[in-house]
C-alpha cells in the first residue's frame, strides 16, 4: 500500500509541476470552473426567492439545500480531480495500443489507468463547497450532532467510491468496445441525478426512477445520504441509509474490479 501511495504522490507532484508550467491556463481553468458553479448557485438562490423549500414537507429549505449542494461539490471535485482525467485518456490508449505498455508494467493496471493524471484545477470547486458548507451549517434549524460529523467524512468517501466504481465499469466497456467516448457522456448524464434531493423523484415516473437510482445504480446515495446526515437530524431510521451507502460503496468497488479484470482478460492488442 505504501508503494502505491508513494507512486500516487509522484503522479500528483508531476501533474502539479506541469500545471504550474502553464500558470495562465491553470488559472483560467479554475476561473471557468468557479464561474460555472457560481451560475448554478445563482440559479438556486433565484429558486428560493419563490419557494421556501424544495418539495413541500421534505425539509430541504435554503440552508439544508445549500449543505446538500456543498456536499455534492466536494464529492464531485475529488472524483473529477483524481479519476476523470485518467479515464478520459483510456479511449485513446485502447485505440492506439498504448494500453499494451500499461499492462506490461509491474503495477496494477487499474491503478495506473485510473490515477496517473491529477487535475488540480478541479479541486477549486471542492474548496468552494467547503466554504458553502461552513456558511450553511450555522443557519440550520438544528446543529449537526457530533456523531454526524464523525460519519460525514466516511460517507463522503463512500460517495467517491461509488462514482469511482462507475467510472471503472465504463472504462471496462471502453476496453471491450475499442472506442466509445459516449460512455463518459453517459456518466455525466447519470451523475446529474445525484445533484438533487431524492424526494423530488416521486409519482408514477419518479418512483421507479428513484428505486433504480438507489438499488440498481446507487447514484442517489452518493450525495443524499451524507448531506442528510448533516442537514437533517439523525433518527433511528436514518441509520439504514447510512448502512446501505457503506454496503453500496463496497459492492460497487468489488463489482467494478471484477468487471474491469474480465475486460482486461478479453483485451486484444491494437496491433493484433
Amino acid at each position: 500500500m505504501s508503494r502505491y501511495l508513494s507512486i500516487l504522490w509522484t503522479f500528483a507532484r508531476a501533474c502539479l509541476v506541469r500545471d504550474m508550467t502553464f500558470r495562465a491556463n491553470f488559472v483560467l481553468e479554475c476561473v471557468t470552473s468557479l464561474g460555472w458553479m457560481a451560475m448554478n448557485l445563482a440559479f438556486y438562490l433565484l429558486v428560493f426567492q419563490f419557494t421556501p423549500e424544495i418539495g413541500a414537507g421534505t425539509g430541504w429549505s435554503k440552508a439544508p439545500f445549500f449543505a446538500f449542494v456543498a456536499t455534492g461539490m466536494i464529492i464531485n471535485s475529488v472524483v473529477q480531480a483524481l479519476f476523470m482525467p485518467s479515464a478520459e485518456e483510456l479511449t485513446e490508449l485502447v485505440r492506439t495500443g498504448g494500453l499494451d505498455a500499461v499492462l506490461v508494467r509491474p503495477l496494477d493496471a487499474q491503478f495506473l489507468l485510473s490515477m496517473h493524471r491529477v487535475d488540480f484545477s478541479s479541486l477549486a470547486n471542492g474548496f468552494v463547497g467547503i466554504g458553502l458548507l461552513a456558511w450553511a451549517v450555522p443557519r440550520l434549524d438544528q446543529p449537526p450532532p457530533p456523531i454526524a460529523w464523525a460519519v460525514y467524512p466516511m460517507l463522503i468517501l463512500c460517495g467517491v467510491a461509488i462514482l469511482y466504481g462507475l467510472i471503472i465499469m465504463l472504462a471496462a466497456a471502453t476496453i471491450l468496445m475499442g472506442r466509445n467516448q459516449s460512455l463518459y457522456d453517459f456518466w455525466f448524464y447519470i451523475t446529474n441525478f445525484s445533484r438533487y434531493p431524492a424526494e423530488i423523484y416521486a409519482g408514477p415516473w419518479g418512483g421507479p426512477l428513484r428505486a433504480a437510482c438507489t438499488f440498481v445504480i446507487p447514484i442517489l446515495l452518493v450525495v443524499n445520504v451524507p448531506a442528510r446526515v448533516i442537514a437533517q437530524p439523525l433518527t433511528g431510521q436514518a441509520w439504514w441509509p447510512v448502512s446501505g451507502t457503506i454496503l453500496a460503496a463496497l459492492a460497487t468497488l468489488v463489482i467494478s474490479r471484477r468487471v474491469f479484470q474480465s475486460a482486461l482478460a478479453k483485451y486484444r492488442s491494437a496491433s493484433s
